[in-house]
């Protein structure tokens, strides 16, 4: 997925957030200058076809209204912006830091709540009414908020409809269904076509993600902090899905992203759920053209709540409590906070699906594609992302899913479920509280 970090990475970052939160407070080499008096900011992103695309697009935007504030535009690894960042802040020193910054959604709270200072408040700045509910919660604390939702993770089912009619179904067979109901026309379709019906890399849990979010949990209780494993009954449901999922033989074990996208373009497989970042990968294969659609997430079955609609993946900017502070909200706000059209053109040429609600009006959010028979996929996704329950994701995503892969590989060997929680509990708190 498209901002997945390697999870050796969680354990640098925990052993981070361990050591003394020593933070840059407003006194310490950040000004109180005006914004007038600032000529140029700094920005941190990963990935040059995507976010470093979308930053560059909103810097020239900005620069035909203002054209004296100079914009660097700096690529980093996201394993290398984690790190920077960490060390950084850790050392109680700001010099060599960015104006802004981009941080995955998961990992959000470990620095505004380790580094409490190190933020610059954007409550002021933008209206956060205007953005998608799911992402205010990784973006803010206390009621305060700091960062400013960028890309939306909201996924959907995309699915090989000649397949489908190959097997005697419809796309309308696969609206607002549940994973049992997945599983029982995957297994006809296997039948059928002798095509898998999804692919899944067993030491990649995102689709755990998505089921208990998609159910309004997470791996930790409400306030973010205590592991919400062996008592979180999202959870379990989850696990009894995937392993439904992988005992059903209508999935296709892969080892890695490129081995699963090869699937998809290879024809190998008539469906994924997954975060709609995956399109520009599917619609590399131009000879599949007309032969895709996007139905809605399944969820969870019996539980009460679940919906129809999930995230995985998605980032967002954050300015960093340095010179040139207000100079970068006032770039933020007037480019991904307010301008409905960049986020029309970041769409149509970069595929960024934004979280900025008055977007889903414009003309490229409306429009059809070609490749999805016409459908209006964009509008369809941003729909979905309204419907996305918003849960705290917490300091301790990766490291908790850490556990989970083990206790998932338990689980699929013939362990007792409530035992394989149990124990992911007990491992959990010992390692993480």
């Amino acid at each position: 997925m498209r901002n997945k970090l390697p999870k050796v990475l969680s354990v640098l970052l925990a052993s981070a957030v361990v050591l003394s939160a020593c933070s840059t407070g407003s006194g310490g080499e950040s000004s109180e200058g005006s914004s007038s008096d600032t000529k140029e900011i700094t920005v941190w992103a990963w990935d040059p076809a995507f976010n470093i695309a979308a930053m560059n697009k909103a810097k020239e935007a900005y620069a035909e209204t203002n054209p004296d504030l100079k914009i660097n535009v700096v690529e980093n690894a996201q394993a290398d912006v984690v790190q920077k960042l960490n060390t950084g802040l850790n050392s109680g020193s700001t010099k060599g830091l960015p104006n802004i910054v981009l941080i995955e959604d998961y990992r959000a709270q470990s620095f505004l709540q380790s580094y409490p200072d190190s933020f610059f408040e954007l409550t002021d700045v933008i209206d956060v009414a205007n953005f998608a509910d799911y992402k205010v919660g990784p973006t803010s604390v206390d009621g305060k908020q700091y960062g400013v939702p960028f890309d939306s993770g909201a996924t959907g089912m995309y699915v090989r409809t000649d397949y489908l009619e190959e097997a005697g179904y419809t796309l309308d067979d696969l609206q607002d269904i549940d994973w049992d109901k997945y599983i029982e026309i995957g297994k006809v379709v296997k039948e059928k076509t002798g095509k898998f019906m999804l692919t899944q890399d067993p030491n990649d849990l995102g689709i755990i993600r998505l089921m208990v979010q998609s159910a309004g949990s997470w791996y930790t209780t409400e306030d973010g902090e205590t592991p919400n494993i062996a008592n979180n009954e999202a959870m379990k449901a989850a696990f009894e899905t995937y392993k439904k999922l992988m005992d059903s033989g209508i999935v296709k074990v892969v080892s890695d992203w490129s081995q699963g996208v090869g699937a998809l373009n290879g024809g190998d497989v008539a469906s994924t759920p997954t975060g709609n970042w995956i399109t520009p990968s599917i619609k590399a294969e131009a000879s599949q053209s007309g032969k895709w659609a996007v139905a809605p997430t399944p969820k969870l079955s019996g539980i009460e709540g679940a919906v129809n609609a999930s995230n995985l993946g998605g980032s967002s900017w954050y300015v960093l409590n340095v010179d040139g502070k207000e100079a970068a909200a006032e770039f933020l706000a007037a480019t991904f906070g307010t301008d409905v059209d960049l986020y029309q053109t970041l769409n149509k040429e970069v595929g960024v699906i934004g979280t900025f609600k008055p977007a889903s009006e414009g003309e490229a959010y409306k429009a059809g594609d070609e490749y999805f028979q016409g459908q209006k996929v964009v509008s369809d996704f941003a729909a979905w992302t309204e419907e996305i329950p918003n849960v705290n994701y917490g300091l301790n995503t990766y490291a908790v899913e850490d556990i989970l892969v083990v206790a998932m590989q338990n689980y699929l060997g013939g362990k007792d479920i409530d035992s394989v929680l149990a124990d992911a509990q007990s491992q959990a708190d010992t390692q993480i509280r």
